[in-house]
């Protein structure tokens, strides 16, 4: 992770493990999408389309204020999908390689 902050290089590694749970399978697994789906509406309205590592960080540290809220609002009868460190994290990740200053990973 040539290139990125003690900050990015420890999101990317966390986006990276969450992307990797999203893809097990299991009965939350279509919720889980629709949630990751949520996350990239919301992520377009509030960094829109040309951005940075630094600005997805400083996004994904306020995440806490707002995505439990959506998740619950886009799955309401499945909890499993309100798990940010699944479906939260892969929609960063899949963000994160589309940055402006995206690093080699």
């Amino acid at each position: 992770m040539r290139g990125a902050t003690p900050a990015e290089a420890t999101a990317l590694m966390e986006w990276d493990a969450g992307e990797k749970r999203l893809g097990e399978p299991g009965p939350a697994r279509d919720a889980r999408l629709r949630v990751v789906a949520a996350v990239d509406d919301e992520l377009r309205r509030r960094i829109g389309a040309s951005y940075r590592l630094a600005d997805l960080v400083r996004v994904y540290g306020d995440s806490s204020r707002w995505f439990l809220e959506l998740a619950q609002r886009v799955a309401p009868g499945t909890p499993a999908a309100w798990d940010s460190s699944a479906t939260l994290d892969a929609a960063f990740a899949r963000w994160a390689r589309n940055a402006s200053d995206a690093v080699a990973r």
